[in-house]
């Protein structure tokens, strides 16, 4: 199903330098925990598991887990990628001592990229963010994977509709966001998610803590 250029706009726009300001204290801090039933330190745990010291995050946030997770290496190659400006540049002064790379990108198109490749790939909290249905936004594995080496793993979180325990309040919080625009994330399910991934890669990995699921996969074998 195609989607428009407003619609891909419209789930990043949110993301400006005041919300930026407050969203560590409202979703990792409040909305993780209590509305979406999955704490951030899992998350954070998620990251330590996979992240390499070759590493791109796409769909930024305020560059909190990059912060904070334990790379593998003192020196890390770090590269964000994100079409919000905004973003990019409230997480790469966070890292700033990591001395990132950034890259405005739409992972809903092919990317344009000359750069080495990477041997990890996060999209935490950034599939509910795009338009469409689960089809649809997987084409972002794509355009991600000619970026990827072929050690390389993907690992990621998104919040599903379907096939996932949501409370009351995660019903109408939901919601109120995809008719803001902000999630697109009605026709998103577990079996889904599962199934694009396992089309693409290999060791697939998928776990729901709430109304989340937690990622990862590997490239596949070129004979594969």
């Amino acid at each position: 199903m195609p989607v428009t250029t407003e619609q891909i706009h419209a789930g990043q726009a949110i993301y400006t330098p005041k919300m930026l300001a407050i969203y560590d204290v409202l979703v990792l801090g409040l909305s993780n925990r209590w509305i979406w039933k999955c704490p951030t330190p899992r998350l954070l745990a998620h990251y330590d598991r996979h992240v390499s010291g070759n590493h791109l995050d796409v769909g930024v946030g305020t560059g909190y887990f990059l912060d904070r997770c334990c790379f593998p290496t003192a020196t890390p190659r770090i590269a964000l990628m994100d079409l919000n400006r905004d973003a990019l540049q409230f997480a790469a002064r966070r890292i700033a001592r990591c001395q990132p790379e950034t890259y405005v990108r739409n992972v809903m198109e092919p990317i344009v990229f000359d750069g080495s490749k990477f041997d990890s790939v996060g999209v935490n909290y950034l599939f509910h963010c795009l338009p469409g249905d689960m089809a649809t936004k997987a084409q972002a594995f794509d355009f991600l994977s000619p970026l990827m080496s072929p050690k390389a793993v993907v690992f990621g979180s998104t919040l599903l509709q379907g096939g996932v325990e949501r409370s009351f309040a995660a019903r109408r919080l939901m919601d109120f966001y995809n008719s803001k625009d902000i999630f697109s994330n009605t026709q998103d399910n577990l079996e889904t998610l599962t199934r694009e991934l396992e089309k693409r890669f290999s060791a697939v990995s998928v776990e729901t803590v709430g109304c989340a699921a937690l990622f990862s996969a590997s490239v596949k074998d070129s004979g594969a």
